[in-house]
Order: structure tokens, then sequence, then C-alpha cells
């Protein structure tokens, strides 16, 4: 009868033990700790930040949802360089067409708001056009970069000529991606061809009236 009770005791003791000498390096509790006690502190700056005011807290969620576009699209360089840009340049373009409209008198006039949807659409376009060609032969971030250095350029000029800068950012945008995108190679055969036509076809001709 007894012996029941001490084993008993005896396995109590054993796992009272492993319990307690288990999880001597607890890798996941390293890494889960710093995620929660980091995650509870952003929390908290958020709620602060909201009850601060709301711009705070836009901007802050603006700054974290980039924070984690860039963290996905770490592996993927092109996109998230063409990204990075095309948010720089649609800072940069409106940045231009409100001194411009500064300059000339015209605060958030007409002008201005056609001025900046022409320069967002034109990016917005550069990077749709990156990524429509199936078989691009360059890389589709440093093209993207280039039509948005051409737009960034254009809209400088749109702060003193402002009737000819987003056309001039539309034909530098579509040279650019046919530049890179392999349209100026196509357009080139498309000529060969015609003035190869043109050729046979003459000379066939002088085969006829010889």
């Amino acid at each position: 009868m007894t012996s029941r009770p001490s084993r008993a005791g005896s396995a109590a003791r054993g796992s009272l033990r492993r319990f307690l000498g288990q999880e001597k390096s607890d890798d996941w509790a390293v890494r889960l700790l710093p995620r929660v006690v980091l995650g509870l502190a952003a929390g908290y700056t958020l709620f602060v930040l909201a009850s601060a005011g709301m711009s705070s807290f836009l901007t802050v969620c603006a700054v974290l949802a980039l924070v984690a576009t860039g963290w996905l699209l770490r592996r993927r360089g092109q996109l998230l360089l063409a990204l990075v840009s095309t948010v720089i340049t649609a800072a940069v373009t409106g940045y231009f067409a409100a001194v411009g409209d500064i300059a000339r008198g015209q605060a958030s006039g007409l002008l201005s708001g056609q001025a900046v949807f022409g320069y967002w659409a034109l990016a917005g376009m550069a990077l749709l056009g990156a990524w429509m060609a199936k078989d691009h032969p360059g890389r589709r971030g440093v093209t993207v970069v280039a039509a948005d250095l051409v737009l960034l350029v254009t809209s400088g000029v749109g702060t003193v000529f402002p009737a000819v800068s987003v056309p001039l950012g539309f034909l530098g945008l579509v040279l650019v991606l046919m530049a890179r995108g392999g349209g100026i190679a196509s357009v080139r055969g498309w000529f060969a061809r015609v003035k190869g036509f043109g050729s046979r076809r003459t000379a066939s001709t002088g085969d006829t009236d010889g």
C-alpha cells in the first residue's frame, strides 16, 4: 500500500523537476517577447497620437503603411524602387505646382488642381507603362525613375510656363517608355520592313519594265 503513494510522489517530483528545468534555451520566447513589447509600445503610441490629433495619427499610420510595404517588397527591389520614386515624384510635382500658383497669385486655384492631377496621372502612367510590357529589356524600376526625372524637370518648367508643362511631360514620358521598353527598336524594325518592301517593289517594277 505504501509503494503506490511513494511511486506517485516520485513521479510528481520528477514531473516538477522536468517542468522547472525545461526551456533552458527558449529561442521562441526570445524572438517573441521583443515583438510583443514593441507591438504594445506601438499600439500605445498610436492611441496617444489619436487622442492628441487626427492629423498626427494619420501621418503615423501612413508612415507605418509605407514601412510595411517596404518590408513586404524587400525582395522585389525594382518594384520598391518604382513605388518610392512615384511617391517622391507626386510630392515634389505637387510642391512645384503650388509654388508656381503662389508666384502667379493663384494659390488654390483651378490651375493648381489640373496641374497636380496631370503630374500624378503621368506618374501613374510611368509606373503602369514599365510593367505593361511583357518582355521588358531593361530594369523596370530604373525605367520609372528615368520617367519620373523627366516629370520633375517638366514640373519645374511648369512653374514658369504652366501651359506646356503637362504636355511636355507626357511627351517625355512616352519617349522614355519607348526607349526603355524596346519601342524605338520596334519602330526601327517597322521602318526597315517598309523600306525593304519599297525597295523590293522598285526592283520588281524595274524588272518588269526591262
